[in-house]
C-alpha cells in the first residue's frame, strides 16, 4: 500500500502546485502508516531526489520524449497502470488544468471515489472524509471517500508545504505508453511572464482603469512586486488584455497570496475566481463597491493616485 502522487511539469521543471501536492501526500501517508511516492513524465531538469524534503520517497520517471507533451488519456492510462503496479490506495494531482483532465477519468477507470478540490488533510478518525470547496468556494463540504482506491486533486495554496530533511530514491519506472490520438501540430507560449496559475503576487485590473492605455500602472506595480497580471472579464473581452490574464468564474481560478485588484467592482462572477487568494487588497474609488466586502484591505481612492504611490513606496523599500 502507498500514496501515490502525480508530478506535474512544464519545461522540464516541476510545478509549485506538485510540491504542495507532494507535501499534502506525505502528510496523509504519514497519518496512514505507509510511504509517498511521486511519479512524473517526460524529460525533466530538475533534481528529483530533492523531492525527497516534501516527503517523498521515491520518485518514478518515465522519461520518453513522446511524454513531453501532455495527453490526458495516455497520461491516465500511465498512472492507472502505475498505481496497479504500486499498489496504490491514494493517488494525489494538484487541482489544476491537467489534475482536473486526468482525476475524473483515472477515478472511473479504477472505480475510486473521487474529491476535487480539496482544502485540508482527510480526517481518518470515522472513514476517509476530505474537506472541499463548493459553490464556487462559498461553502465547503465534507466528503466521505469509501472505495478502496481514492482519487484527490488538492486546490492550490490550500496546503503549505513544510521541507524536511532527506533525499527521494529515483526509480525508472517500466511502462508501456500507448499510442496518442492527439497531435500536437502548433505551441504559442506566451514569454516574460510570470504564469497566473503560479503566482505568488497578482496584480489585477478592471474597467475602472478606463482604457488599454492606462494599463501601465498595472504593469509597474507587478514589475515592481514580481508579480503576476490579471484582469477582469470585461477588460478581456475588450480586447485591452490577452484573455489567458481573464480571472473569474468564467476564467482563470487562482489562490496566490496576494491578490491586488485596481478599480474591479467585485461582482461575483470575478470573486468566485480569486477568493482563496491569502489575502485580497482592493482599490476603488467608489466605497460601495462589492469588492470591499470580501477584502483584507481596502483603500478608496482614485487609482490613477493611489497606485502610482504605492509603486514609489515599494520601490523606496527595495532600494
Amino acid at each position: 500500500m502507498s500514496i501515490l502522487i502525480f508530478l506535474d511539469q512544464s519545461e522540464g521543471h516541476i510545478k509549485k502546485s506538485s510540491f504542495e501536492a507532494a507535501a499534502y501526500g506525505s502528510a496523509i501517508a504519514e497519518k496512514m502508516n505507509t510511504s509517498a511516492e511521486g511519479i512524473v513524465f517526460g524529460k525533466t531538469n530538475d533534481e528529483l531526489k530533492s523531492l525527497g524534503k516534501y516527503g517523498l520517497k521515491k520518485v518514478h520517471t518515465l522519461e520518453d520524449d513522446r511524454l513531453n507533451n501532455f495527453d490526458d488519456d495516455v497520461f491516465t492510462h500511465l498512472i492507472a497502470e502505475a498505481a496497479t503496479s504500486l499498489n496504490a490506495t491514494v493517488i494525489i494531482f494538484s487541482n489544476n488544468f491537467n489534475g482536473k483532465a486526468i482525476a475524473p477519468r483515472l477515478s472511473v477507470r479504477l472505480k475510486a471515489g473521487l474529491v476535487t478540490g480539496a482544502v485540508s488533510l482527510p480526517d481518518l478518525s470515522e472513514g476517509f472524509v476530505v474537506k472541499k470547496n463548493v459553490f464556487s468556494g462559498k461553502a465547503f463540504a465534507n466528503v466521505s471517500i469509501k472505495s478502496a482506491i481514492k482519487v484527490i486533486s488538492l486546490n492550490a495554496n490550500a496546503f503549505k508545504p513544510v521541507e524536511k530533511e532527506g533525499d527521494a530514491e529515483v526509480v525508472p519506472i517500466s511502462l508501456e505508453i500507448p499510442g496518442s490520438r492527439v497531435k500536437v501540430v502548433k505551441v504559442d507560449k506566451v514569454s516574460g511572464e510570470i504564469p497566473l496559475a503560479e503566482a505568488e503576487i497578482v496584480v489585477s485590473g478592471g474597467r475602472g482603469l478606463k482604457g488599454p492605455e492606462n494599463w501601465g500602472i498595472v504593469t509597474d506595480l507587478a514589475k515592481e512586486l514580481g508579480a503576476a497580471t490579471a484582469c477582469s472579464r470585461p477588460v478581456s473581452d475588450s480586447d485591452w488584455r490577452p484573455h489567458h490574464e481573464h480571472v473569474g468564474q468564467t476564467g482563470l481560478a487562482i489562490a496566490p497570496n496576494l491578490y491586488i485588484a485596481i478599480g474591479i467592482s467585485g461582482a461575483i462572477q470575478h470573486l468566485a475566481g480569486v477568493n482563496r487568494s491569502k489575502t485580497i487588497v482592493v482599490i476603488n474609488k467608489d466605497p460601495e463597491a462589492p469588492f470591499f466586502k470580501a477584502a483584507d484591505y481596502g483603500i478608496v481612492g482614485d487609482a490613477f493616485e493611489v497606485v502610482p504611490k504605492i509603486t514609489e513606496a515599494v520601490k523606496k523599500m527595495k532600494s
